[in-house]
């Protein structure tokens, strides 16, 4: 049996991908594409739904782990870019693997330069909101986009 802390750890590092020593957010990135093809044929609400379902766990999971490493960003918690790279593809579900790819790099940009709001969103409390939060931002910012550029 699986204890909860395992769990969480397993949750919040996406499986381990967070445990990388190299690159743990593109790992992690990377590591949420096989959720990614699972459900991209799910109707629209239904996507979202799921990807609502791994923010508001990874909230959760992000907070525990943060926590328990007492830190208030630790690297290897990657749930925040499954999350994100979970929005920024539902905007271009459906369209060309240009647009998946330009979707994921510019995801991938976004959360490390963190341009103006989303690095105003990492500042969220408690913790676990803060770590989810700019990620989202960064989805969010990097589907639009990648929804512009590939009419």
């Amino acid at each position: 049996m699986v204890s909860k802390e395992s769990a969480v750890r397993g949750l919040a590092t996406w499986l381990g991908c967070g445990k990388s020593p190299v690159a743990p957010g593109t790992v992690g990135t990377l590591g949420a594409l096989p959720l990614y093809w699972a459900v991209r044929r799910l109707n629209p609400p239904a996507y979202f739904a799921v990807t609502a379902a791994v923010t508001a766990i990874g909230i959760w999971a992000a907070q525990k782990e943060a926590e328990r490493l007492n830190d208030e960003d630790p690297s290897s918690v990657v749930i925040d870019e499954v999350a994100g790279v979970l929005l920024a593809l539902g905007f271009v579900r459906g369209r060309s693997l240009r647009a998946e790819a330009l979707a994921v790099v510019l995801f991938r940009l976004f959360d490390i330069w963190k341009p103006g709001p989303i690095r105003t969103a990492e500042r969220a409390q408690p913790a676990g909101l803060g770590i989810m939060a700019d990620d989202i931002a960064a989805g969010a910012a990097a589907g639009l986009l990648a929804k512009l550029l590939t009419r």
